[in-house]
């Protein structure tokens, strides 16, 4: 009989969250929902509650509170509010593994209380590891806790490390879409609003990774990740453009051979890995065939135009609290251009001013991390204002 993996998710009313319930959903003798959690969608954390009938549920927004028990305390299901609530929960004995799957800095404090308490962990919050990837990836290797990617391009590593653990990684290759503004110059990104760079040619997701894959710097947190996740120097990591978003990534190894990870574009392939793993369920999702894709092409990326991604490098480079600053900036103005604040353009000047401007910490601690997001965030509104 086969056991059953206890699931806590964090985020379960995102895009990432709702599709991951969707493959629960399709393998009832492999999943329980042990927890739910969300941050200000009450009526779908509750239709997804009763559904799923998870142990504890957590709403962020504490004014949401008393909506969400009243609907849910007849089911039997506890109901807590608050971010202190969400990092007690994803503690509890009950839970095999933790699906991050929160938006931004959000995630960190959490993903760390989890991993403490020895939970394996399914990331789909990249910022985890941009923000702090050095004190993540050494508690969880402390602790004995495995880190599952969920990002599709490194699910894709993993999936073609898996066998390869011994061998020597000489590098691996991330592939981008390009975005909804692949091949256009400055003077068009001049003038770009807010319902363009929502128009991802893709994928379908929530509005801060879909600008984020819009100005690249989605691709620059992802190199970032890539790092701490795979134990790789800077000079390892490449991106390539790559439109057709078929194949995901690839590693090369020392011999000169290359492994990629194909498929249709779908995050709840990734997702199902992860949560699986080692196993592959089965499914019916959509299969590639290669004759609908008869040319598969490959660019590079214009990072003089698309500065976010020579940003990322340039904090990876750096080290320290500077991915920190990075990320913190980045969430500061993507929030800023959808509310058609600041331009398209002018994302990328704030992030670069921030970096410039905040005080280096060459070998920072959890405090520090912490602070660095606090005071970036003020600078950041600062330079928008």
């Amino acid at each position: 009989m086969i056991k059953k993996k206890s699931i806590a998710i964090l985020g379960s009313t995102g895009s990432i969250g709702t599709q991951a319930l969707e493959v629960i959903k399709s393998h009832p003798d492999h999943f329980i929902v042990e927890v739910l959690t969300a941050q200000n969608n009450a009526d779908l954390l509750i239709k997804q509650s009763l559904e799923f009938k998870p142990n504890v549920v957590v709403i962020g927004n504490e004014k949401l509170y008393d909506k969400v028990q009243n609907a849910l305390s007849p089911h039997h299901i506890k109901v807590y509010s608050g971010e202190k609530s969400l990092t007690h929960v994803v503690q509890m004995d009950t839970i095999d593994l933790v699906l991050t799957a929160l938006v931004g800095y959000a995630g960190l404090i959490p993903t760390i209380k989890a991993i403490e308490s020895g939970k394996h962990i399914a990331l789909a919050n990249k910022e985890t590891l941009v923000v702090a990837g050095e004190l993540v990836t050494k508690l969880a290797e402390e602790k004995g806790v495995n880190i599952y990617p969920v990002d599709s391009e490194h699910s894709a590593i993993f999936q073609c490390l898996v066998g390869e653990f011994h061998n020597p990684i000489e590098k691996i290759i991330l592939t981008a879409s390009g975005g909804p503004f692949r091949g256009k110059d400055k003077q068009f990104l001049e003038t770009v609003t807010k319902a363009q760079a929502l128009k991802h040619p893709n994928w379908e997701m929530g509005a801060k990774i879909t600008i984020d894959s819009a100005s690249l710097m989605n691709k620059g947190l992802e190199v970032i990740e890539a790092k701490w996740l795979f134990n790789l120097r800077q000079d390892q990591i490449e991106v390539v453009v790559h439109p057709q978003s078929i194949i995901h990534s690839l590693v090369q190894f020392e011999d000169s051979s290359m492994k990629a990870q194909l498929g249709l574009p779908d995050m709840r392939v990734p997702i199902m890995y992860a949560l699986s793993f080692p196993e592959r369920l089965k499914s019916d999702f959509e299969r590639f065939n290669f004759l609908d894709y008869p040319n598969l092409t490959f660019e590079q990326p214009d990072k003089e135009t698309f500065r976010n991604l020579a940003l990322a490098f340039k904090s990876l480079e750096r080290a320290g609290n500077a991915a920190c600053i990075l990320n913190a900036a980045n969430e500061v103005v993507v929030s800023a251009f959808l509310e058609e604040k600041i331009s398209f353009l002018g994302m990328s000047d704030i992030i670069a001013n921030c970096l410039d401007k905040l005080p280096f910490i060459k070998n920072p601690g959890l405090e520090d991390y912490i602070s660095t997001d606090k005071e970036t965030r003020i600078k950041a509104l600062e330079f928008i204002r």
